[in-house]
């Protein structure tokens, strides 16, 4: 695994229904899949095509919900993946510093070894490590990319905690902050580059969750399709500062996700 320990490496949509799903983000990311390979279990990769080159990079998981899953609680849901050294130490450092194990380190073959955990605070992510030795590209680290995710963003009910618990564990370090009035302060993360964002959770918002925007092409034409293909908008579309513009919205399936993306320029 190249990338560094602390990198977003990989997101997966836990959905009730994979190929509606499927359906639904390739109208709004132009994302295609394809079958993972793995015996047993209904698992897709989706992939972006890269605008320049025409190259599909692998961004992102897509897992049915198995009844034996929804019968525990699981519920349709974006995860995002971190990728560390060592999985099983990880596991031991955040189980020690007031996280959970949800799901215990597993190798999954040609794939690598992971975990579901969850921060102290509640909010479920997976450690990883990869076998690959190419760079996971999931998170566009390097400049924008069209279907990879561009911003990861933690809504937690104590920010202060959550910094102390990520910036130990993954080195992370914060880079400035926004304030947003009543709203409270938004604070930047870095970890070779800026990565994303700490910010409280609104008493209305039920559990503290992370938040991953996938950029599309245009968020004028993502936002009309997201209501085509049977999607509710939350809120957006919001102008950002560096003048890209965000919408939350929820897909058929109910999981929350979140787009950023430049406005079609008129005349």
């Amino acid at each position: 695994m190249p990338n560094q320990h602390g990198e977003f490496i990989w997101y997966e949509l836990l959905t009730g229904d994979s190929d509606a799903a499927q359906r639904f983000y390739q109208a709004i990311l132009g994302w295609v899949a394809s079958d993972s390979g793995q015996p047993g279990m209904d698992y897709r990769i989706l992939h972006a095509r890269d605008a320049d080159t025409g190259e599909q990079h692998e961004v992102a998981g897509l897992m049915q919900l198995t009844d034996a899953m929804i019968q525990g609680g699981a519920k349709p849901v974006w995860l995002g993946y971190i990728g560390v050294d060592d999985v099983d130490r990880a596991v031991t450092d955040i189980v020690l510093a007031g996280g959970q194990l949800q799901m215990p380190a597993t190798d999954i073959p040609k794939v690598g070894r992971i975990a579901m955990v969850t921060d102290p605070q509640g909010t479920p992510f997976y450690v990883m490590r990869g076998r690959s030795d190419e760079t996971s590209l999931a998170f566009a680290a390097d400049k924008p990319r069209v279907g990879h995710c561009a911003w990861n963003e933690l809504i937690t009910p104590d920010p202060q905690a959550a910094k102390t618990f990520y910036f130990r564990e993954f080195g992370w370090t914060k880079d400035g902050e926004m304030e947003m009035g009543p709203a409270g302060r938004y604070e930047f993360i870095r970890h070779n580059g800026v990565i994303g964002a700490v910010m409280p959770k609104p008493e209305a918002m039920p559990v503290p969750m992370w938040h991953y925007y996938f950029r599309c092409a245009y968020i004028d034409v993502a936002y009309n399709a997201i209501t085509e293909h049977g999607g509710q908008i939350l809120h957006g579309p919001d102008e950002i500062p560096g003048g890209d513009f965000i919408v939350k919205g929820i897909d058929p399936q109910g999981a929350l996700f979140a787009l950023v993306g430049a406005r079609i320029q008129t005349q």
